[in-house]
């Protein structure tokens, strides 16, 4: 079946009541809703009981890219800057350098085992060095485990704060692998510019942002979900026209707004939950779509080798090597280690070597599709037993780390 102008919507529509309506029922199993989206996109693909032909990297990215605008939005109006304010550089060290670490030892573990060159393992090492917490607390949720002291806003600033990191790392590396080669000074350039662009735009579109919602008096109140919708995709898109970090930009702008009183702060909030959810269907259900299993299939038992890497060695080594300098307890860095699911950005990374026609990017694109997939899964079943077994659930009498 091909996708046209006369079907989208019907096609579109029957996707999203499936994934809503069927899918809840996950949740009671452990596993995220959202992983299920993702087998609703794969059936419905070129090589599903759908049959719908999709192989477009370009689409699949455009609308990855502005779905996970919406949802670091919306987790960043959120979020209240003083309940994060005590773990700030603990999240800001597990999301810069927490994903250098764990994307170096991916990297140098894949070039080892698959006789990638480096450039090419650190970008297979930089794609699937993001987490998502939204995987993380539908889990908990769910299971209606809450987590003691600061190790929920500690994983919610990561989380939402990580993929500029491995969005910087991503690009940078793709252009490497290009060329041929790097220039270190050249990188360490781009980086700095880019974070300091972007955080700059993020702090500035928050002020602008919170200024023109409560001096602006505008006649119809539903027009403020669209007034703050151009704002932040302003935030993104003239941030890396700058050439600075967009992604940074957008969730520094929602902070900033979410953690101060504006117009309708309430109802946009709610708003923008709901259109968090939306886009993190749609992302789903096309990357399900771009999917062919057969070819994942085809590297099962190495991506089995580099997800248990990933999960065992390269991801503690992000987290106790980020925050070795904190005080932090043992069992709260084991659980950091363990709750590093992969989520969505990880797979919408994973197009930029498709487009960019890398060698191996096919490989790195259906192995990254494992990885994620493999993560939660795994990890995601086992979340709350963890969470229990390392006594660091709010029901637990001992004191947690």
């Amino acid at each position: 079946m091909q996708i046209s102008s006369d079907n989208i919507l019907l096609i579109g529509s029957i996707l999203l009541l499936i994934s809503i309506l069927v899918g809840r029922t996950t949740n009671r199993l452990g596993v995220p809703t959202l992983l299920f989206f993702l087998l609703v996109g794969i059936l419905a693909g070129s090589e599903g009981i759908g049959g719908i032909a999709f192989d477009d990297p370009k689409l699949a990215q455009f609308i990855g890219i502005t779905a996970l605008n919406f949802i670091l939005f919306s987790g960043g109006l959120d979020t209240d800057f003083r309940h994060i304010r005590p773990v700030l550089w603990k999240g800001v060290a597990l999301s810069t350098l927490g994903v250098l670490f764990t994307a170096v030892a991916v990297g140098l573990f894949v070039h080892f085992l698959l006789g990638f060159t480096v450039s090419e393992g650190l970008l297979l090492g930089a794609i699937v060095s993001a987490t998502d917490a939204a995987a993380v607390f539908s889990i908990l949720r769910g299971k209606g485990i809450a987590l003691k002291g600061s190790l929920s806003p500690l994983l919610e600033l990561e989380s939402g704060s990580n993929d500029p990191m491995a969005y910087f790392l991503t690009i940078s590396l793709v252009g490497v692998v290009k060329a041929g080669g790097f220039d270190a000074g050249h990188l360490l350039i781009l980086f700095f510019r880019g974070f300091a662009i972007g955080g700059g735009m993020g702090l500035a579109m928050g002020w602008v942002s919170r200024w023109i919602l409560n001096k602006i008096r505008l006649n119809n109140e539903g027009v403020y979900p669209v007034l703050l919708l151009g704002l932040a995709f302003f935030s993104y898109s003239a941030t890396e026209f700058l050439e600075g970090n967009g992604f940074l930009a957008v969730y520094i702008c929602a902070i900033t707004l979410g953690s101060s009183d504006f117009a309708q702060k309430e109802s946009l909030k709610k708003f923008y939950d709901g259109q968090a959810w939306l886009m993190q269907i749609v992302l789903f259900l096309t990357l399900g779509l771009q999917v062919f299993p057969s070819r994942v299939m085809a590297i099962t038992g190495t991506g089995l080798l580099i997800s248990a890497w990933l999960i065992l060695v390269a991801r503690p080594i992000g987290v106790f090597g980020s925050l070795a300098f904190s005080r932090m307890g043992i069992r709260s860095k084991l659980f950091l280690s363990w709750v590093g699911l992969r989520g969505a950005a990880p797979i919408v990374f994973a197009t930029y070597p498709l487009i960019a026609g890398l060698e191996r990017s096919d490989m790195i694109f259906n192995l990254v599709f494992f990885i994620a997939v493999t993560s939660v899964l795994v990890q995601g079943t086992a979340l709350p037993y963890v969470a229990r077994w390392l006594k660091l659930t709010a029901t637990d009498h001992r004191v947690g780390d």
